[in-house]
């Protein structure tokens, strides 16, 4: 089971809020599927932070082994948000293939 935590999201202008909100939703439904039989309960964070002109947005997610952090930055929040999560949804699967092949090996030996 994997929760979902949005911080600072009042940050980002009223106009395109609901939008991010909407995106961050729907691509935290790939990682509740990835990790419905996983024995940990995982929590994902994506924090928005506004300075001057830029947004930075970051991801992150605490596995078995290690924790997966993942930080963009750019003008236009929509863009960012959508890169950073595409960014981190390879992380994240690659991070969990590598815990699923180490738990095969250790169980074979």
């Amino acid at each position: 089971m994997v929760n979902v935590i949005i911080k600072n999201l009042k940050e980002v202008d009223e106009a395109v809020r609901d939008e991010v909100e909407k995106i961050c939703i729907e691509k935290a439904e790939f990682f509740k599927e990835l990790f419905k039989k996983y024995d940990k309960e995982l929590t994902l964070e994506i924090i928005f932070n506004h300075s001057s002109s830029t947004y930075n947005v970051s991801a992150a997610i605490e596995l078995k082994s290690k924790k997966v952090l993942i930080a963009e930055e750019g003008k236009d929040v929509l863009k960012v948000t959508t890169q950073l999560l595409n960014e981190f949804k390879k992380a994240v699967k690659r991070q969990y293939e590598l815990e699923r092949k180490d738990y095969e090996y250790k169980r074979k030996r």
